[in-house]
């Protein structure tokens, strides 16, 4: 809005400037006010035409006078013609530009310039029309693939969502991985009118597959050449982006930039930024052929019904053919091949304003496409560099990325009003469960939490794992918040196989685990560790939840069910998988049992074997795991026969027995309905139990809890009394809730409650 004023105010000037000069001018040279009956001055020799050593002008200053007013006359003239376009362009606000300079007003399609776009929906105070209707759907394409990527779209997204008012399409071109993220993040994100859909570049990598190229984005850095083949043949139009892209405005000003197509105009570009398609920036530099200083793919513009009818495959694969015999390769993927297409084809871009792609990779020219703040529109990280690239305002810029960075993304959850949304059938039965609780319930705080849908970002970190041959892996399963965040590199060094971790944080939590691992030796040589972000949401910490996203998130037939707070015994990882071929857990129900303790040092000398420990447990330096608050979560271990075990050895179910388990991965899952402390743990061994599950005790396992600060649950727990009536009422129903579900078999844990 304040960039379409600035035209009407450039209008205004320009007409008083018309009206008013010529007139002054005349008055001035000519006609000019007197003083005392005689001319006012107009020079230097005038000014000395009454002195006594005056003589009169010379021919030839007149004349130089009469030159002078020619001009004056000639500048007028000029401008009353420009006027005159402008009058005529004034309900577009074009204006006229053929140059190639990187000014706020470039942008030229047949040489228009777009001084700012349009806002959708967004009424001014100059009257200007919105050219995107208020509920028009906007596409957007954008082509992921792997684990950074799959974070860096996070960030694009949050900065189009931020300003948006329209109902977006994302048209996501994405290999497997990027898809099972970005697919469990848009599911559990919900946000209104936005509607996702997935395209995959597995099966495009045969369309470009045969073209050599150094970029370091790989194949997939080549794969919007064939968006008009992968998305569907009725999309007449989409924004295509990068990944490292941020938005600055509302998008639809960049949609709208479409009604300024012309002819055969089908390709939206901003020109290159850098000397790149110069050839000047090194010694037998020699770039793919370009139109000037070529143009940036970073944000496209496609009129894909035009392309097709133009035969776009054809078009850029007859022109890549022909140039990679000379070039041999591409050096910047897709972008190398659409300049050479316009090279040959300069009708069929219009060059976008360079606001729209503000490329902040080294040496570029960037800093000539904004004057202020107000004027950026989209910040293109493009440099290998991305956040360390060299700019003389790369601290605004870097703070501006990092405010989406870390943006609380369940703020996005937003509905747009006015626009029908698609109906949800998932978000409909949410709301209806919700609708079915008592509000005036006292625990209906608790009860609410089981139905909250919290963001989830799978796999946060590139993540490898290759299966075991003998099929007989296991993944340790657990979740912690940020302040168990120092426990990750010590469980690291105690267990050499994989590892499933829910993470509970806030997106600014995110970007510091981030930094934290990706500043840890120990955490980055593991690739075997999965990372999973739970993003945080309510007043309650959703622990069994936690459980259930790293328990289904294992590629392991097996998995030990821990706590981030023990460390396992060295090499329990190795006896673990021997264990499972001796005690046949692919082909029987067993939970096999790793005996737990605790220590009150936070400096320990880990004993390395079962008879280490057995000396530190008479010394006193260990105990077994809750002995002194919590008896009865591990007495069915029994310790006392453990000691001198050497073979497993079988233990039954009582109350409130919660050991930690290695199990196969299709074990029942933890009842969401306990949150916070209490009953977490219990509630599923008590389900194992009903599923008839053996309890097997490994004599020669063991895990030793390390001391920390109490949790702020169980500090809750301890001095809230509505909390434990709560936690005691959810008890009951989870009982009852067994009892109807295993029938007269589950009716021993009302018994044994009563008893305990």
């Amino acid at each position: 809005m304040l960039g379409i004023c600035r035209g009407r105010r450039k209008f205004l000037a320009a007409s008083l400037t018309v009206l008013f000069v010529p007139a002054i001018t005349w008055i001035y040279l000519f006609a000019g006010s007197f003083e005392d009956g005689k001319p006012v001055s107009l020079s230097p020799l005038e000014s000395q035409a009454h002195s006594p050593r005056y003589t009169a002008p010379s021919q030839r200053e007149r004349e130089s006078l009469e030159v002078r007013m020619r001009e004056v006359e000639e500048e007028n003239r000029v401008l009353r013609k420009q006027l005159s376009l402008a009058q005529s362009r004034s309900p577009s606000h074009h204006h006229g530009n053929h140059s190639k300079t990187y000014s706020m007003e470039e942008g030229t399609g047949d040489s228009e310039s777009l001084r700012a776009g349009i806002v959708a929906g967004n009424s001014s105070e100059c009257g200007q029309q919105p050219a995107v209707e208020k509920c028009e759907t906007i596409h957007v394409a954008i082509v992921c693939a792997g684990y950074n990527a799959s974070r860096d779209v996070v960030t694009l997204v949050k900065s189009v969502l931020f300003h948006r008012r329209n109902p977006l399409h994302f048209h996501l071109i994405a290999d497997a991985i990027a898809k099972q993220i970005l697919a469990t993040l848009f599911q559990t994100w919900m946000v209104p009118a936005v509607r996702i859909d997935f395209y995959d570049a597995d099966e495009l990598k045969s369309e470009v597959s045969w073209i050599p190229n150094k970029h370091y984005s790989g194949i997939y850095g080549l794969m919007k050449l064939v968006l008009t083949k992968t998305l569907p043949s009725n999309l007449e139009r989409v924004i295509v982006l990068d990944t490292d892209i941020t938005f600055a405005t509302d998008i639809a000003e960049l949609w709208a930039v479409f009604h300024k197509f012309k002819g055969q105009q089908v390709l939206g570009l901003v020109e290159n930024q850098s000397d790149w398609y110069l050839g000047n920036l090194w010694k037998n530099h020699r770039p793919w052929p370009a139109l000037g200083r070529g143009y940036n793919t970073g944000v496209i513009l496609l009129l894909l019904d035009k392309l097709r009818k133009m035969k776009w495959e054809q078009m850029w694969r007859l022109t890549a053919e022909r140039e990679l015999m000379s070039m041999l390769s591409t050096s910047l993927a897709d972008q190398d091949i659409f300049n050479a297409v316009i090279k040959q084809n300069p009708f069929l871009v219009y060059q976008l304003p360079c606001f729209w792609n503000v490329q902040l990779s080294d040496h570029t020219r960037s800093e000539q496409c904004y004057r202020d703040v107000s004027d950026l529109k989209v910040i293109h990280w493009n440099s290998p560099k991305k956040l360390r690239v060299k700019n003389k305002h790369v601290e605004f810029f870097r703070n501006l990325y990092l405010t989406f960075l870390e943006y609380d993304g369940n703020l996005l959850r937003r509905e747009l009003f006015g626009c029908p949304s698609e109906t949800d059938v998932n978000n409909e039965n949410l709301q209806k469960q919700l609708s079915e609780l008592d509000e005036d319930d006292l625990c209906y705080e608790f009860r609410r939490e089981r139905f909250t849908v919290h963001r989830t970002h799978l796999y946060f970190l590139h993540y490898e794992y290759e299966p075991a041959a003998d099929n007989t892996d296991v993944t340790l399963v657990a979740q912690l918040s940020m302040d168990r965040l120092q426990m990750l590199e010590a469980i690291c060094k105690h267990w050499e196989g994989p590892i499933s971790l829910a993470l509970y944080l806030s997106d600014a939590e995110a970007q510091q685990f981030l930094r934290y691992a990706q500043g840890s030796e120990v955490l980055m040589s593991r690739h075997n560790v999965g990372y999973h972000i739970v993003y945080k949401e309510g007043q309650f910490y959703p622990v069994n939840l936690l459980r259930n996203v790293a328990m289904k998130h294992i590629s392991t037939p097996y998995m030990f069910l821990s706590d981030i707070d023990f460390l396992p015994m060295y090499g329990l990882y190795e006896y673990l998988r021997k264990s499972v071929i001796q005690l046949d857990l692919a082909s029987t129900k067993k939970a096999l049992i790793v005996p737990a303790f605790e220590t009150l040092r936070y400096r320990l000398s880990f004993p390395k074997s079962k008879a280490e420990l057995l000396s530190m447990l008479d010394m006193g330096t260990l105990f077994t795991f809750r002995y002194h608050v919590w008896t009865k979560g591990h007495a069915p271990t029994n310790f006392a026969k453990w000691r001198t075990a050497t073979t497993p050895y079988r233990v039954e179910w009582e109350a409130d027995f919660e050991p930690y388990v290695v199990v196969r991965k299709d074990c029942p899952e933890y009842d969401r309905r306990f949150v916070g402390f209490g009953w977490n743990k219990v509630a599923h061994i008590m389900e194992l139990d009903a599923q008839e599950y053996e309890f097997t005790v490994l004599p020669n396992a063991y895990m030793i809890h390390m001391p920390h600060a109490p949790s702020f649950d169980i500090t809750k727990f301890r001095s809230n009394k509505q909390y434990r009536i709560c936690l005691k009422t959810l008890k009951e129903e989870f009982q009852q809730d067994m009892s109807r579900h295993y029938g007269f078999a589950a009716l021993k844990y009302l018994t044994a409650e009563n008893n305990s």
